[in-house]
């Protein structure tokens, strides 16, 4: 039996088109895979499966209470035990881009 597939129309900035299709190029995955891919969370989900906030200006230490600031670095702890961090290498050059 025939996959039955509907079209999605969506606009997007040329440039984070042409960024967003480099990379799944390189993992050679078509948009459509991913766009399904998205829509299955949503679904799953029951809403976007990925948080939506504005972010927030960095907070200077002297801006923090002790009680904040210790928070803050447990957390950062528990993520590097857990793995969950990125090269240095790699953060700088996100800030080098501008993000």
């Amino acid at each position: 039996m025939a996959t039955r597939t509907a079209n999605v129309m969506a606009r997007v900035e040329p440039d984070v088109k042409e960024q967003a299709e480099g990379i799944l190029d390189q993992l050679g995955i078509p948009a459509s895979v991913v766009i399904n891919a998205l829509y299955k969370q949503i679904i799953y989900r029951n809403g976007i499966p990925f948080s939506l906030i504005l972010p927030t200006a960095p907070v200077a230490r002297d801006e923090m209470t002790d009680a904040e600031f210790h928070a803050m670095m447990q957390a950062g702890m528990e993520d590097a035990k857990a793995d969950r961090s990125r090269p240095a290498s790699e953060v700088f050059a996100e800030l080098r881009r501008g993000l």
